[in-house]
């Protein structure tokens, strides 16, 4: 047996994946266990976490594997303070200190973290000895991404694209991979960065950099798209702020960037006098001028991921593309490219972030250190993504006993899907925790809040009386796999909520007169289809397809839904408030239901009905727990 650990970490979403003999055997976010939103902290629950489900400890693994490598990080910070000098001095002496005392020392950091983790959990009176014999390796970061992509991806061969922030040096590559081997073709470098740029237009939208840039994409839509505001803005980013080349290579002008050396992401006094549009501040009202800068940011985007696409086909001629990257995670590009037809088919890691790196840093060990074949398969290799914790009835007890909290054990699933399903039909909100913990950033039916995609106030009463966010925020289907094509202008597969369709005209309802020219606001809540709660403002949808082979409790939930309403489809949004990770425990998902106006509670095999649970206090306002999104 060959156990490699992969491990993420000390930028942002550190994770940690375990492979053994080639499988993928569990893989889970930091942030699930310190309840951290993008916890950047060593990965140690984590870790203890994969070796346990595999029923492993630490002297049993073969390797660890760290998903980049600093001392090429090191040397990316020192040339570049060196090439915008004087620009910079007080970024440079504020982290240069930390870079040498952490960073360049990040070997024995590691080893010092595995040797707690032997002594505190496994209880091994040797830990030295032991982490010593483990090989510590480290990967380039966006071969990481692209291990992540192609090596669990359905293709023998593919062409693989991955776009980010920055790693080392890259920022995107094209790779071709094929057996056990990924070859890198060709890299973008800093500081020119796609992704870098997408969240240089979140900072300026006032969301978050690294967290809201899914936000800028669901904001996007309610932009104008012939508006000469979205015109001017576009035409102006690509005249000042962006050279895009034919290859999808991109030159970002640095008079108007503030990254490289600075402590912020922009400039903005060059960008307000460009645009002549106030950087907007954090949750402060949202105007029609932001919504349109939003698409026009967007559209940009998508130029260049279409560019770079066409580029991989060229250089690869490969009929598959694999995804990987921050930016893989824009889910309305990523449906635009399947749809281009550039390649016949396309795969997307569903933790196609920094977290993914863990998982194809682990891979890359097994394919590529120990030179392991790779073997061929028709479907994925990602089960579906429910790699994490998994909680019996058991667990789910315990919690009861300890808030005295009252709940109905069903000795018949079925029944219990019957049940919710008729509370989904008269328009109540039920949180499901079912199974193994989901993989990456979407909750895909094992950590879900669900609601009735039919009804005309659910997206209201999610955002703002469950979730406390943003009010334009869009909510995703989940829908029977088999029953895709009935709602959806899809025929592919989208087990991991990653491509955006649009819903069937059939389902549509005629817009009034003069519709474009509403506001956001008054877009926002008009009944556009016969499924308003996941109808976007532009008839799309980020679609989940549920599989019975994957997830059979939830496939037979969405199927009793069927069966009562004639609709095999639901909302699902994640099993979190505003700021806060997503469920990992029983406890997580009681707090949770309990903080907030869901009516219903799912665990196991027990429904939990609100209005019988015990009062709710707690000392100060949980809502100071979680840094705002």
């Amino acid at each position: 047996m060959d156990a490699i650990l992969g491990i993420s970490a000390f930028y942002h979403d550190s994770a940690a994946a375990l492979v053994i003999d080639g499988e993928i055997v569990s893989a889970a976010h930091e942030e699930r266990f310190t309840r951290k939103k993008h916890d950047a902290s060593f990965p140690a629950q984590a870790i203890v976490y994969c070796l346990e489900e595999a029923g492993l400890a630490l002297q049993d693994i073969k390797a660890v594997i760290f998903y980049d490598k600093p001392l090429l990080k090191f040397e990316r910070l020192l040339e570049t303070y060196y090439a915008f000098a004087p620009r910079g001095l007080r970024q440079f002496l504020s982290s240069m200190p930390v870079w040498i005392r952490e960073k360049l020392f990040l070997r024995k950091l590691i080893q010092d973290e595995l040797k707690t983790i032997a002594n505190n959990t496994f209880k091994l009176s040797d830990s030295s000895k032991i982490v010593n014999n483990i090989k510590l390796l480290f990967t380039e970061h966006h071969l990481s991404h692209a291990a992540s992509a192609f090596f669990p991806s359905p293709f023998d061969e593919a062409a693989i694209l991955t776009i980010d922030g920055v790693g080392e040096w890259a920022t995107a590559s094209i790779c071709r991979g094929k057996g056990n081997q990924i070859t890198i073709l060709r890299e973008l470098d800093f500081p020119h960065s796609v992704g870098l740029l997408y969240s240089a237009f979140t900072y300026y939208l006032g969301f978050k950099v690294n967290s809201g840039e899914y936000k800028m994409m669901g904001l996007a839509p309610y932009g104008r798209p012939e508006s000469e505001t979205t015109l001017r803005y576009e035409k102006l980013i690509k005249e000042n702020l962006v050279q895009i080349y034919e290859d999808g290579s991109v030159w970002l002008n640095q008079e108007y960037f503030d990254y490289a050396v600075g402590l912020k992401m922009i400039k903005e006094r060059k960008w307000e006098e460009l645009f002549t549009l106030p950087r907007r501040e954090p949750e402060t009202e949202l105007s029609q001028e932001y919504c349109d800068f939003a698409l026009a940011a967007q559209r940009v985007t998508e130029e260049i991921v279409f560019k770079l696409a066409r580029t991989a086909r060229q250089v690869t001629g490969s009929k598959y593309l694999c995804l990987a990257g921050g930016v893989a995670l824009n889910c309305v590009a990523n449906g635009k490219l399947l749809r281009s037809g550039i390649f016949e088919d396309i795969w997307i890691q569903p933790a196609a972030g920094d977290a993914g790196g863990a998982l194809g840093a682990a891979l890359a060990g097994w394919h590529i250190w120990l030179n392991k074949e790779r073997k061929s398969a028709q479907k994925d290799k990602m089960q579906g993504a429910y790699l994490g914790p998994e909680f019996d009835n058991k667990e789910i007890k315990k919690v009861m006993r300890k808030y005295g909290a009252v709940g109905h054990e069903y000795e018949d699933f079925e029944q219990l899907c019957r049940d919710v399903a008729s509370l989904l039909d008269k328009g109540m909100v039920v949180g499901w925790f079912q199974g193994r913990m989901e993989w990456g950033p979407r909750a895909l039916g094992n950590r879900s809040i669900l609601g009735d995609a039919r009804n005309t106030e659910m997206q209201k009463k999610l955002n703002l009386k469950i979730k406390f966010r943003e009010n334009f925020r869009p909510f995703a289907p989940s829908v029977l796999a088999e029953k895709v094509d009935e709602y959806f202008e899809m025929k592919h597969e989208s087990p991991y909520m990653l491509l955006v369709c649009n819903v069937k005209k059939e389902l549509r309802r005629t817009l009034p007169e003069g519709y474009d020219n509403y506001t956001w606001r008054d877009k926002l809540y008009y009944v556009r289809s016969e499924l308003p709660a996941i109808t976007h403002i532009d008839f799309s949808a980020r679609v989940q397809t549920v599989h019975k082979e994957t997830n059979e409790r939830y496939w037979q939930l969405i199927k009793a839904f069927e069966e009562q309403t004639g609709w095999g489809v639901i909302v699902n949004t994640s099993f979190n408030v505003r700021g806060e990770p997503i469920v990992c425990t029983p406890e997580d998902a009681y707090r949770c239901f309990m903080r907030t106006e869901m009516d219903y509670l799912v665990m196991g095999d027990v429904l939990f009905k609100k209005e019988e649970q015990p009062q709710w206090e707690e000392e100060k306002d949980w809502r100071e727990e979680y840094e705002l999104d």
